[in-house]
């Protein structure tokens, strides 16, 4: 598929975005490094439809973000969060979604944090803003007017969501919508911070898959 559509399998058009992430003053320790203290990483966004469907159709979105220097100077933490549910069921199912700003995304499959288990999202501030469509140029647009702000959650006791830092992207990057930074969540992880062992031989043949088919 990658090698049929010359980008990647699964969310061939998107936008690279430039912003940042925030980890709080304050905060509760959570047994990651770069989450157990305040600081400001520079981030690389991608938003994406999933199928690459017509912008006014549902589809998966998606939300890749790369954390620079989140483990170290050279180091780099890549998230990858598709459209889903809220619920304790539902946030672990992709969900189609016209609207980038209409509900949370999910790593839909757990990660290890510190030791324990629990499921990442980014819920989208809304801030009154309207709707805004998941293609490209309908991203771009919305990022004119103003930065996307997510806040990222981490399942606490009880499966609640507890905010552990601040994504705001701020501005589109000068690059080509089927143009990737290469996100891979096995490749770039942290210290306490991994995903977990779920599917993890699929998921890893798929990017690897994915890279070579768009070469």
């Amino acid at each position: 598929m990658a090698r049929l559509r010359g980008a990647p399998a699964l969310h061939p058009h998107g936008l690279l975005c430039a912003g940042e992430v925030e980890v709080p003053d304050g905060g509760e320790r959570w047994g990651a490094p770069w989450l157990d203290g305040p600081g400001r990483f520079a981030a690389t966004v991608r938003l994406s439809r999933a199928a690459g469907l017509p912008r006014r159709l549902p589809d998966a979105l998606g939300l890749a973000v790369r954390v620079d220097r989140a483990d170290g100077p050279g180091q780099v933490l890549d998230l990858l969060l598709t459209s889903s549910g809220r619920g304790r069921v539902a946030r672990h199912l992709p969900l189609l979604r016209a609207d980038a700003l209409g509900g949370p995304y999910s790593s839909l499959l757990p990660y290890r944090v510190g030791g324990r288990s629990c499921a990442l999202a980014a819920f989208p501030r809304r801030s009154g803003r309207a709707p805004v469509h998941g293609d490209p140029v309908s991203l771009a647009r919305a990022l004119a007017a103003g930065p996307l702000v997510f806040d990222l959650c981490a399942e606490g006791p009880g499966r609640s969501w507890r905010t552990f830092a601040v994504l705001t992207v701020r501005s589109a990057l000068p690059a080509g919508p089927k143009e990737s930074a290469g996100f891979d969540i096995y490749e770039h992880d942290a210290r306490g911070f991994t995903p977990g062992p779920a599917l993890a031989a699929v998921r890893r043949a798929a990017y690897r898959g994915s890279r070579s088919g768009r070469c």
